[in-house]
């Protein structure tokens, strides 16, 4: 069955959210009526400093930057990003000037920049495909979150074993090593299984690596 790209973009619009930070009144006003006729929700902001107190929603966003801020520079409001915990994908908008200091702010973290004046079609590609790179980073983030949670479920005895496991021992090994019977490192071997919602040792592995646990696969 084939898709439709347009009816895709617009149910991805719907949920997501582009942040517009320029001085220019106009150039606000013209980004906003853009994004608005293909349905995605905008903010706009006159400085860095009016964005930082902005309180932003849990969805997949991107900001649209101009490169020369009053007070602030692209590369400084970067800074100001990161220290805020601000990841969202950034584009910048440059004057010709401007470009030897985007090519700094890319290598920064930027997604993009596009130089004045740009097509508006350039500006939507560049926006969506911000948006899904931000969307997928938090659907990466949701799902380490996740397992964080099923692992702290464990008891301290399911995690030992849950080690073992992912080193590649057996359940008479690691009955040795813990002083077990090997039918209750059956059963802890189970629980952690059911409780990481994991289906096979391959899958416990893997989750073990996501979650950056120390000695797996040694």
């Amino acid at each position: 069955m084939k898709t439709n790209p347009a009816a895709d973009r617009s149910n991805e619009a719907r949920s997501s959210c582009v942040y517009v930070v320029d001085d220019d009144t106009a150039i606000r006003d013209a980004l906003s009526s853009l994004f608005r006729s293909v349905g995605l929700q905008v903010n706009v902001f006159g400085s860095a400093a009016e964005f930082l107190q902005k309180k932003l929603p849990h969805i997949p966003s991107c900001l649209v930057l101009d490169i020369r801020l009053p007070g602030v520079s692209g590369l400084d409001f970067q800074t100001q990003l990161a220290k805020a915990g601000i990841r969202m994908p950034v584009i910048f908008m440059t004057g010709h000037g401007d470009i030897p200091m985007s090519v700094r702010a890319m290598k920064a973290g930027a997604v993009d920049f596009l130089t004045k004046p740009f097509r508006d079609q350039d500006m939507l590609d560049a926006v969506f495909s911000a948006i899904e790179t931000d969307r997928k980073q938090l659907e990466s983030d949701h799902g380490i979150a996740e397992l964080v949670a099923h692992y702290e479920s464990l008891t301290a005895r399911e995690k030992e074993v849950m080690a073992y496991v992912t080193k590649g021992l057996m359940n008479k090994q690691i009955a040795g090593e813990l002083g077990l019977s090997e039918i209750t490192v059956k059963i802890h071997r189970g629980h952690v299984m059911r409780k990481m919602e994991v289906r096979s040792l391959a899958d416990l592995v893997r989750a073990a690596e996501k979650l950056g646990l120390s000695g797996i696969g040694a």
